[in-house]
Protein backbone atom coordinates (compact mmCIF):
# COMPACT_ATOMS: atom_id res chain seq x y z
CA UNK A 1 0.00 0.00 0.00
CA UNK A 2 1.43 3.39 -1.03
CA UNK A 3 0.53 6.68 0.47
CA UNK A 4 0.19 9.67 -1.80
CA UNK A 5 1.30 12.98 -0.41
CA UNK A 6 -0.17 16.20 -1.61
CA UNK A 7 2.40 18.87 -2.46
CA UNK A 8 2.07 22.02 -0.37
CA UNK A 9 -0.16 24.69 -1.89
CA UNK A 10 1.53 27.75 -3.34
CA UNK A 11 0.06 31.08 -4.45
CA UNK A 12 1.96 33.45 -6.72
CA UNK A 13 0.56 36.91 -7.35
CA UNK A 14 1.65 39.45 -9.95
CA UNK A 15 0.85 43.01 -8.86
CA UNK A 16 1.10 45.41 -11.80
CA UNK A 17 -0.94 48.40 -10.65
CA UNK A 18 0.11 50.81 -7.93
CA UNK A 19 -3.03 52.76 -7.08
CA UNK A 20 -4.50 52.62 -3.58
CA UNK A 21 -7.44 50.49 -4.71
CA UNK A 22 -5.11 48.00 -6.41
CA UNK A 23 -2.67 47.71 -3.49
CA UNK A 24 -5.08 45.83 -1.26
CA UNK A 25 -6.09 42.81 -3.42
CA UNK A 26 -2.62 41.17 -3.55
CA UNK A 27 -1.97 41.98 0.12
CA UNK A 28 -5.32 40.56 1.24
CA UNK A 29 -4.86 37.40 -0.83
CA UNK A 30 -1.29 36.87 0.39
CA UNK A 31 -2.38 37.43 3.98
CA UNK A 32 -5.25 34.96 3.61
CA UNK A 33 -2.89 32.41 2.05
CA UNK A 34 -0.39 32.69 4.88
CA UNK A 35 -3.15 32.49 7.51
CA UNK A 36 -4.22 29.17 6.02
CA UNK A 37 -0.70 27.78 5.64
CA UNK A 38 -0.37 28.39 1.90
CA UNK A 39 3.03 29.52 0.61
CA UNK A 40 2.69 33.03 -0.85
CA UNK A 41 4.80 35.08 -3.28
CA UNK A 42 4.07 38.53 -4.74
CA UNK A 43 5.92 39.82 -7.81
CA UNK A 44 5.55 43.62 -8.08
CA UNK A 45 6.05 44.90 -11.60
CA UNK A 46 5.57 48.20 -13.44
CA UNK A 47 3.41 50.58 -11.33
CA UNK A 48 2.82 47.81 -8.80
CA UNK A 49 6.34 48.58 -7.56
CA UNK A 50 4.89 51.71 -5.93
CA UNK A 51 3.27 49.42 -3.33
CA UNK A 52 6.69 48.31 -2.03
CA UNK A 53 8.72 51.45 -2.80
CA UNK A 54 9.43 53.19 0.52
CA UNK A 55 9.09 56.70 -0.91
CA UNK A 56 5.73 56.02 -2.58
CA UNK A 57 3.82 53.41 -0.56
CA UNK A 58 2.31 55.87 1.93
CA UNK A 59 1.06 58.22 -0.81
CA UNK A 60 -0.87 55.86 -3.09
CA UNK A 61 -4.06 57.36 -4.52
CA UNK A 62 -7.23 56.15 -6.21
CA UNK A 63 -7.28 56.83 -9.94
CA UNK A 64 -10.45 58.79 -10.72
CA UNK A 65 -9.95 59.31 -14.45
CA UNK A 66 -10.96 56.33 -16.54
CA UNK A 67 -12.18 54.40 -13.50
CA UNK A 68 -15.72 53.21 -14.33
CA UNK A 69 -16.37 52.25 -10.71
CA UNK A 70 -16.09 55.79 -9.40
CA UNK A 71 -19.76 56.59 -10.04
CA UNK A 72 -21.42 53.76 -8.11
CA UNK A 73 -18.92 53.80 -5.26
CA UNK A 74 -18.62 57.55 -4.68
CA UNK A 75 -21.90 58.58 -6.31
CA UNK A 76 -20.18 61.07 -8.58
CA UNK A 77 -20.27 61.13 -12.38
CA UNK A 78 -17.09 59.73 -13.95
CA UNK A 79 -16.49 62.99 -15.85
CA UNK A 80 -15.92 64.80 -12.53
CA UNK A 81 -12.85 62.65 -11.97
CA UNK A 82 -10.83 65.06 -14.11
CA UNK A 83 -11.38 67.95 -11.70
CA UNK A 84 -8.41 68.97 -9.54
CA UNK A 85 -8.54 67.38 -6.10
CA UNK A 86 -10.92 64.55 -7.04
CA UNK A 87 -8.24 61.87 -6.74
CA UNK A 88 -7.23 63.19 -3.32
CA UNK A 89 -10.87 63.27 -2.20
CA UNK A 90 -11.54 59.75 -3.50
CA UNK A 91 -8.35 58.50 -1.83
CA UNK A 92 -9.36 60.11 1.47
CA UNK A 93 -12.79 58.48 1.25
CA UNK A 94 -11.29 55.08 0.45
CA UNK A 95 -8.78 55.31 3.31
CA UNK A 96 -11.65 56.13 5.64
CA UNK A 97 -13.64 53.08 4.46
CA UNK A 98 -10.54 50.85 4.76
CA UNK A 99 -9.99 52.13 8.29
CA UNK A 100 -13.62 51.31 9.20
CA UNK A 101 -12.91 47.71 8.14
CA UNK A 102 -9.88 47.71 10.44
CA UNK A 103 -7.42 47.05 7.62
CA UNK A 104 -3.95 48.52 8.11
CA UNK A 105 -2.53 51.20 5.81
CA UNK A 106 -0.54 49.88 2.85
CA UNK A 107 2.91 50.26 4.43
CA UNK A 108 1.85 48.38 7.57
CA UNK A 109 0.04 45.72 5.54
CA UNK A 110 3.16 45.09 3.41
CA UNK A 111 5.24 44.69 6.57
CA UNK A 112 2.60 42.39 8.03
CA UNK A 113 2.52 40.01 5.03
CA UNK A 114 6.32 39.90 4.89
CA UNK A 115 6.45 39.12 8.62
CA UNK A 116 3.88 36.35 8.01
CA UNK A 117 6.26 34.72 5.51
CA UNK A 118 5.10 36.09 2.17
CA UNK A 119 8.00 36.40 -0.26
CA UNK A 120 7.96 39.83 -1.92
CA UNK A 121 9.85 40.63 -5.11
CA UNK A 122 10.46 43.71 -7.21
CA UNK A 123 10.69 43.06 -10.96
CA UNK A 124 14.28 43.70 -12.06
CA UNK A 125 13.35 45.04 -15.51
CA UNK A 126 10.69 47.40 -14.14
CA UNK A 127 13.09 48.60 -11.45
CA UNK A 128 15.77 49.30 -14.06
CA UNK A 129 13.24 51.19 -16.18
CA UNK A 130 12.15 53.30 -13.18
CA UNK A 131 15.72 53.80 -11.95
CA UNK A 132 15.07 51.99 -8.66
CA UNK A 133 17.43 49.76 -6.69
CA UNK A 134 16.90 47.31 -3.85
CA UNK A 135 17.49 50.04 -1.24
CA UNK A 136 14.38 51.84 -2.56
CA UNK A 137 12.20 48.86 -1.62
CA UNK A 138 10.84 47.89 1.78
CA UNK A 139 12.98 45.77 4.03
CA UNK A 140 12.45 42.10 3.23
CA UNK A 141 11.83 42.59 -0.50
CA UNK A 142 14.09 40.90 -3.02
CA UNK A 143 14.70 41.71 -6.69
CA UNK A 144 14.07 39.09 -9.36
CA UNK A 145 13.85 38.84 -13.11
CA UNK A 146 10.71 37.47 -14.74
CA UNK A 147 12.35 34.13 -15.55
CA UNK A 148 13.37 33.66 -11.92
CA UNK A 149 9.82 34.38 -10.80
CA UNK A 150 8.49 31.85 -13.31
CA UNK A 151 10.71 29.22 -11.72
CA UNK A 152 9.25 30.06 -8.30
CA UNK A 153 5.73 30.00 -9.76
CA UNK A 154 6.15 26.48 -11.17
CA UNK A 155 3.26 24.39 -9.88
CA UNK A 156 1.61 27.34 -8.10
CA UNK A 157 -1.77 28.95 -8.48
CA UNK A 158 -0.91 32.20 -10.29
CA UNK A 159 -3.02 35.36 -10.32
CA UNK A 160 -2.32 38.57 -12.20
CA UNK A 161 -3.73 41.58 -10.34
Amino acid sequence: MTMETTPPRKLCLVASKGSLDMAYPPLILANAARMTGIEAHIFFTFWGLDIITKSKMKGLNVATVGNPNMHPWFHIPTILGVLPGMSAAASWMMRREIDKLDFPPVDEFVEMVIDAGTCVYGCKMSMDMMKLNKDDLVEGADVLGAMEFLEIADGAQVMFI
